[in-house]
């Protein structure tokens, strides 16, 4: 049987006593919790908050590294590090190989990823991420943005099952 996967993106700076850490942390674990994979950047701050509260929930988690065993090496709660050397060109990866992604807080590599994601048709929840005015016909409101982790998995995983009826 294949493992259904839900990205978690976020920036690697942040500590585990910002509300950021706790809500990415709550995303792996209710994840994992829901038998979901946990697909993440692999390296510190939201990537290790989603990967340890899926760890601690007895989730899998994949970190999709940007550099090599040496130079990039994966955060204690990864179980399956794959190593790209793709550098931020690894966020292509994580966008297509998630069903779905919760993009929480960010800098310029999670604004990358969600760029990709909206290319890709890729469903992306934000929390506490981006706001983004696209040029053209989309409204802010189109967006998907939820109000606490628990909306956020919610409505990953039904964008997620939504995404498989149609495959």
């Amino acid at each position: 049987m294949t493992k259904k996967v839900i990205g978690v993106f976020g920036p690697g700076n942040v500590s585990e006593t910002e509300e950021e850490w706790q809500a990415a942390f709550r995303v792996g674990q209710q994840l994992a919790l829901r038998g979901y994979a946990v697909l993440t950047g692999g390296l510190g701050g939201i990537m290790t908050a989603a990967s340890k509260g899926a760890k601690e929930a007895g989730g899998l988690t994949v970190g999709i590294l940007p550099g090599s065993r040496q130079t990039s090496p994966a955060n204690m709660y990864v179980d399956i590090p794959v190593f790209t050397g793709m550098g931020e060109a690894r966020n292509a990866i994580n966008v297509k190989t998630c069903r779905a992604a919760i993009a929480i807080g960010g800098e310029f590599g999670t604004l990358s990823e969600i760029a990709l994601a909206l290319k890709a048709g890729c469903p992306i929840i934000f929390l506490n991420s981006w706001t983004i005015t696209p040029h053209g016909g989309k409204k802010e409101s189109d967006f998907l943005v939820a109000r606490s982790p628990e909306e956020a998995v919610d409505m990953a995983i039904e964008q997620a099952e939504e995404l498989q009826e149609h495959v």
